[in-house]
């Protein structure tokens, strides 16, 4: 059975005149919806009884549930979203002042193969349906008002690559972002994207107004192909040219996502690379201290790099007019990196 994160307001309208009922109907339904978290109140709104009848009888609130739930000490929440088919990851980090950045997954599992990430272990299972991907932004949202905090921004940054799964990404960002419905806004939403080329262009060209961030986590091809195997297929140059595009395109300031691994990729050789992929592009380097998952795809364990290491890094990034930052690491405490969650349980029962 359907629920109601399954629709937008065209569908929703056309459901119900299908049925008799007005379809401007559809519209009220939806906004209580969003605004209740995906709890859905037929008694609050002013719906007539066709309509409502029908949706209890044939829609969901959600098809989804938390299946497990971890917050580590800087309260960072961690949950794994079960659906009839697979289960997958969505984060909660609390920011500043009451709000929270929340973090979705587009895919169940992932076919990315990125050697240092535990979200690439058994493979691709399948995409989220649009539907499923909304869902996990209202779970977010409802945690958030839970602790009295509210969800300002989303990234898609979980499991899966979103560039893969375009259309039903696309399709739930704008039920997401919508002021009718999720509310959050366009330019409060992020696309991660581990540099799937066309993908970019064709977001660039869908003009949604939402961020993008590259993981490019190498300045060569040689290190990137280690770490990153559709560098096969996409070369630094190619994603670095894309990324160039989609700001020429939209306006909006691309991040260049950088997980540091220890005597892989943390050179004063690489950082000055680095420095030169991005001389005359305005982009952000997001550096990321590594959140080690143990032994990676290939047999290796990875790890982070010292303080002192890392702190030359970013100096000599900025030294050559780079804007450079080190994300915040969160929820270390509870294993809290991309797809670890997920590992431990299936694992573990």
């Amino acid at each position: 059975m359907p629920s109601l994160a399954d629709f937008d307001r065209a569908a929703l309208a056309t459901e119900l005149a299908a049925i008799g009922c007005r379809p401007v109907h559809a519209t009220v339904i939806l906004r209580q919806f969003y605004q209740s978290h995906g709890r859905l109140n037929l008694a609050a709104i002013e719906i007539g009884n066709l309509a409502r009848k029908h949706i209890e009888q044939h829609l969901l609130p959600r098809r989804s549930r938390i299946v497990h739930e971890t917050i580590a000490a800087d309260g960072t929440t961690k949950l794994l979203v079960g659906f009839d088919s697979g289960a997958v990851e969505s984060v909660m980090m609390p920011g500043l002042r009451d709000g929270v950045a929340g973090c979705v997954s587009s895919q169940i599992g992932c076919a990315m193969g990125c050697d240092f990430c535990a979200s690439t272990r058994g493979g691709l299972e399948r995409d989220l349906d649009a539907g499923e991907i909304v869902e996990q932004f209202l779970h977010l949202k409802e945690r958030a008002a839970a602790v009295g905090r509210r969800l300002k921004t989303l990234v898609f940054m979980g499991m899966g690559e979103p560039l893969l799964n375009y259309d039903n990404v696309v399709a739930a960002i704008r039920r997401i972002a919508d002021p009718a419905l999720g509310g959050l806004g366009w330019r409060q939403v992020t696309v991660s994207t581990v540099g799937i080329v066309p993908g970019i262009d064709r977001l660039a060209a869908e003009n949604l107004n939402v961020h993008l961030a590259v993981s490019l986590h190498a300045p060569d091809d040689a290190t990137r192909l280690r770490l990153v195997p559709m560098n096969r297929r996409f070369k630094v140059k190619d994603v670095m040219d894309a990324a160039r595009r989609f700001y020429a395109a939209s306006g909006r300031i691309p991040t260049v996502e950088y997980c540091m691994l220890a005597g892989v990729n943390d050179s004063d050789e690489q950082a000055d690379e680095l420095a030169g992929l991005m001389q005359g592009f305005r982009a952000h380097v997001n550096l990321i201290p590594y959140n080690t998952i143990g032994v990676g795809l290939r047999g290796v364990t990875y790890a982070r790099p010292a303080e002192a290491r890392m702190k030359e890094f970013i100096r000599r990034l900025r030294e050559a007019g780079v804007v450079a930052h080190f994300r915040l690491a969160r929820g270390d405490d509870v294993n809290a990196a991309c797809g670890q969650l997920r590992q431990n349980v299936l694992e573990n029962g």
